[in-house]
Parts: C-alpha cells; sequence; structure tokens
C-alpha cells in the first residue's frame, strides 16, 4: 500500500475518525514508527448552541479523546498540539474577511495549506520524523523526472486532491496517504477487521468551527451585526429590494432574497464595496470562464496554455477547459463550455485525468466573444 522505507518515522495526523485511524494502523503495520498528533484548533467553549446538542464535526475534544484511545490501542506515542491561535489567525480570520469582502471561502484548503502540510510538518521534524501521513483520499507518485505528481483517489465518491492543490514539491516528498488506493468501503471493513473503537463513528460534515453550519451566526458572533446591509438591484442597477449584508449572500443562490418578482432570481455577484448584491435570472449565471490567482503549479509552471479539465467547486465534476498563464501568478481560465455558478473565494483545480497540475483561487468569472 505505502511504497516507502519502512524504517522511517511518520507523524500522522489523527482527527479521530474512521480515515485517520486506519491510516494509523496501516503505517504501523507495515512497520514504520509511528507517532499519532491530534491538532486542537478550536475552543468548542465558545460556540453558542442549546444545551445538549451535538453536531458531526472534525477537531473536538470528543475527537482528541477518540484519537488518543486509537493510538493507546495501536501502541504508539500521542501527541495533542494547540493550534488554536495559528487556526483562528490562518484559517478563521481568512474565513470571515473573505465572506465580508464579497467572496465565498474554502477554509478546508487553508487549514490543509497552512496547519496539516506547514505547521504540523515543521513539527513532525522536530519529532525527528522523515514524513508526516494524514487520511486523506489522494495518491502521490514520483515521475521518471524525480518530481512528484499528485493523483486522485481511486474512490471517485471520496477523492479528495481538490483539497491539496497548494501542496509544494517538498512537502509531497515529505507526505504519505495511505487510504488513496482504498474505496471508503474498504477503509471501514479494515477499521472493523483491526478492531479499531471508531470503525462505527459517523462522517465529519460541516466546517469544524461552524458545527451548526450557520455562516451568518459565526461571522456576526467574531465581527459584529448589521455589517454592510445594502440593496439588491437587478443587472442595470434597478433597486429591487434591501438586505442585511452582503456576507449572507454567494453566487447561485435562489433562496432568501425576500423579492418578489415574476421569474426566479439567482445571485450573480456580491460587491461588498458598493454593499450591493446583483441578481437575475438562471442563465446569467452562466460564464465562459474565469480569472484566478495565487496560482500554485505543481507540474513545471508551463510558459504557455495548457489543455486541461478544472474542478470550479469540490461536488463539481470536471469540465474541459484552457488555462492560460497571464502573469503575476495568475491566469485566466476558458470552458469548452459555458458553466453555472463561477465564485469568487472558491478554488479552481487542473487536472489530466488523475494527475493534479494545479490550481488557485477564483478572482472572477469572465465572458469574452469567441
Amino acid at each position: 500500500m505505502v511504497k516507502h522505507n519502512k524504517r522511517k518515522r511518520v507523524v500522522i495526523a489523527m482527527s479521530g475518525g474512521v480515515d485517520s485511524s486506519v491510516a494509523a494502523a496501516i503505517l504501523k503495520k507495515e512497520g514504520f514508527d509511528v507517532i499519532g498528533i491530534s491538532m486542537q484548533v478550536w475552543d468548542y467553549s465558545k460556540f453558542t448552541a442549546e444545551e445538549g446538542e451535538k453536531f458531526d464535526t472534525c477537531c473536538s475534544l470528543d475527537d482528541i479523546h477518540d484519537a488518543r484511545r486509537v493510538a493507546e490501542q495501536l501502541d504508539i506515542p500521542f501527541y495533542v498540539v494547540n493550534f488554536e491561535e495559528e487556526f483562528q489567525r490562518l484559517v478563521i480570520d481568512d474565513f470571515v474577511n473573505e465572506y465580508l469582502a464579497g467572496r465565498t471561502p474554502n477554509p478546508c484548503v487553508r487549514c490543509n495549506q497552512w496547519l496539516k502540510f506547514e505547521l504540523l510538518l515543521k513539527k513532525a521534524r522536530g519529532l525527528g520524523a522523515d514524513m508526516i501521513a494524514t487520511g486523506h483520499y489522494a495518491r502521490t507518485e514520483l515521475d521518471t523526472d524525480g518530481r512528484y505528481r499528485l493523483l486522485k483517489g481511486i474512490d471517485p465518491a471520496k477523492d479528495q486532491s481538490y483539497f491539496l492543490f497548494t501542496l509544494t514539491q517538498e512537502q509531497l516528498a515529505a507526505t504519505l496517504f495511505p487510504l488513496g488506493g482504498m474505496t471508503k468501503q474498504e477503509v471501514r471493513a479494515l477499521a472493523a477487521a483491526y478492531g479499531l473503537r471508531v470503525a462505527e463513528k459517523g462522517e465529519s460534515q460541516e466546517i469544524c468551527f461552524v458545527p451548526d453550519n450557520d455562516y451568518v451566526r459565526f461571522i456576526e458572533e467574531e465581527r459584529g451585526k448589521n455589517l454592510l446591509s445594502g440593496n439588491i438591484v437587478d443587472r442595470t442597477g434597478k433597486v429591487l429590494g434591501a438586505h442585511d449584508g452582503t456576507y449572507r449572500y454567494t453566487v447561485g443562490q435562489r433562496k432568501g432574497l425576500g423579492i418578489a418578482h415574476p421569474e426566479p432570481l439567482y445571485v450573480l455577484g456580491v460587491d461588498a464595496a458598493r454593499k450591493e448584491v446583483t441578481v437575475g435570472p438562471r442563465d446569467a449565471l452562466y460564464s465562459d470562464g474565469l480569472i484566478a490567482t495565487a496560482i500554485n503549479w505543481i507540474i513545471p509552471v508551463p510558459d504557455a496554455a495548457v489543455e486541461a479539465s478544472c474542478k470550479i467547486r469540490y461536488r463539481h465534476h470536471p469540465i474541459p477547459c484552457r488555462i492560460v498563464p497571464i502573469g503575476g501568478n495568475r491566469a485566466e481560465v476558458r470552458f469548452a463550455e459555458k458553466e453555472k455558478s463561477v465564485t469568487p473565494g472558491q478554488a479552481v483545480v487542473f487536472y489530466d485525468g488523475d494527475a493534479v497540475l494545479g490550481g488557485g483561487w477564483i478572482e472572477k468569472a469572465v465572458n469574452s466573444e469567441r
């Protein structure tokens, strides 16, 4: 399963869930010197929910307890590292700032980028580990030029390569994905075969720091209420109604507009500077392409257009596209056919079959004559 020197020391990021627990068990069985680490990133005492309410999240104290029990069961060292300050600064503040700037963020990518594959890797090296491992459904391989490739996990329903496009060659060289060649069903079966305490544990469904999925409540608790209220307008600028904050809306949204109109209206754009939400008919959601910024290339940086496919959100089927570098670590992505609901703030990830070429952050949708 894991084709590396089995005498190496590896730190496994343990969330307390089935995936990371099975990944740890696989590494231990294959002879690695395994150390388990859980990252404490969020103080759940901050969360205001009805007493006794429980949520299917990751990274809670219960999850850390589960991870510790699995580590004890596997007889591997286990540590908890407190990354709350870093998580607040690098993930939560970014999440809130993006919404307040009129974009729709993806905090899971940021968490992977800055915590798991930056801070945790540094922590692992401080423990004398050669590598880190996670329970992501993705794969790596070394090509004939000595460069690492990032590949989709073989289970299409669980593939998580989309969330990993920020990885550098150095990080890929130091990372193991023990589950990338397995299906979720196979992972569950292994958890039962190993007798792991978490074998029947459910899946994490929501963002860990917004366990009730109420993003508006969370943003207002972080920054205050009555922020960025303004007008809802049509494409000509005509005022159709009012709203209580641009951060309440995202491109493609239909519900919650509160506007009586003869045809269904959808959010076409959010302008936080003008405090405006633009709405229009469904066909106006389709775009010819997008501009992406802060691009990370896993392949050598191209100096010409690249024919590929791309995903503009996690649960999005890859679509054919042409990627044109335009300088400043940016690119124009031109779709083969118009695509619906290009959303600023989301990630666009480039693929060639199963291989991740790179990716970046959507700056804006574009339309052009072709």
